[in-house]
């Protein structure tokens, strides 16, 4: 066993499989790459206690942690249960303010509550939640990529991400955003790393710039 390996933990986007990271490779010499997965949440349960529920999945000490979308909210919220040597946080929001109007919408009215999360049995509408477009011609990808469709979970954290409630990014954090984000349109600016074309997907659709890019940033 290589003491020395760098673990790289990549927690996926709202209720997508940890397969969306099929394509990100980094030195194996260097680094080992965890998957982590969606754990259906209790209904009541915060977002706070289940940070803390999913570090009991991280193995190792000094790692380099990267959430996608939701999981990147997620994991600035398991930083501060955890001894990180890198967060990354790719296609998401680096405080509340960053959410769009819609998103404030539905905490202002809580019409979160009365979302019709039972139909997303339809692949199609779990494709807008999310990924931001319809199925058109992915539809076998989004057959691969999103596996998680249990109810609890979906009205769960839709919820956390409404009524997610930080102020300010997180100061140790690395954002990286696309310019074309249509879920989280507004997270381009401040510190972030900018991916021209980058969509919400792009952690699929532009896996080499981090296969490329990945490394650089660690080591910075």
């Amino acid at each position: 066993m290589n003491s020395q390996l760098v673990h790289v933990y990549l927690m996926p986007g709202m209720a997508a499989s940890p397969t969306i990271f099929e394509h990100i490779k980094l030195p194996k010499e260097t680094y080992e790459i965890h998957w982590l997965e969606w754990q259906i949440p209790d209904y009541e349960e915060t977002l706070t206690a289940y940070a803390q529920r999913m570090c009991t999945f991280i193995k190792h000490d000094n790692v380099v942690l990267l959430g996608v979308s939701f999981g990147g909210i997620l994991v600035q919220e398991m930083s501060n249960f955890l001894n990180l040597k890198k967060l990354i946080v790719v296609s998401s929001v680096k405080s509340h303010h960053e959410l769009p109007k819609r998103l404030k919408f539905l905490k202002i009215t809580k019409a979160y509550k009365i979302l019709p999360t039972s139909l997303l049995g339809n692949i199609d509408l779990l494709a807008k939640y999310a990924f931001g477009e319809t199925i058109k011609k992915r539809v076998d990808l989004y057959k691969k990529y999103l596996s998680v469709n249990d109810k609890t979970y979906l009205d769960w954290a839709i919820k956390q991400v409404v009524c997610w409630d930080q102020e300010a990014p997180h100061p140790d954090a690395i954002y990286i955003h696309g310019d074309n984000d249509v879920i989280f349109p507004h997270s381009c600016g401040g510190n972030c790393h900018i991916i021209k074309g980058g969509t919400h997907i792009m952690i699929i659709t532009k896996f080499k710039w981090f296969n490329e890019n990945l490394p650089k940033l660690i080591t910075a």
